[in-house]
């Protein structure tokens, strides 16, 4: 592989407290979240407004990353409820803390 691999991060959207959720893959977290955010991150984030970040966890390697995100998304909505609550239990939106505000 030519280019160079910097990992990525899988990660989960929702609308509120065990709503709605969103399960997505990126090499940028920052930006892919301010697409969702804006509307323009996927058509089902803007579909059912999922807006909050709620959980994320960084890959060494972007094959690693999707790997994981293909079994998370084959995941009962309960075991995704209880990765997001062991890091989150509030489902606080995770954004600022990664934006660093």
């Amino acid at each position: 592989m030519d280019r160079e691999d910097k990992g990525g991060w899988a990660y989960m959207m929702a609308d509120r407290y065990r709503g709605t959720i969103y399960v997505g893959v990126t090499a940028d977290l920052a930006a892919r979240i301010a697409q969702h955010r804006e509307g323009k991150g996927s058509d089902f984030c803007a579909k059912y407004h999922l807006k909050r970040l709620v959980w994320a966890e960084r890959f060494a390697s972007i094959e690693e990353t999707i790997a994981f995100e293909k079994r998370l998304k084959r995941w009962r909505r309960e075991w995704k409820f209880d990765l997001i609550e062991k890091a989150n239990p509030d489902w606080d939106d995770l954004f600022d803390q990664l934006a660093g505000t």
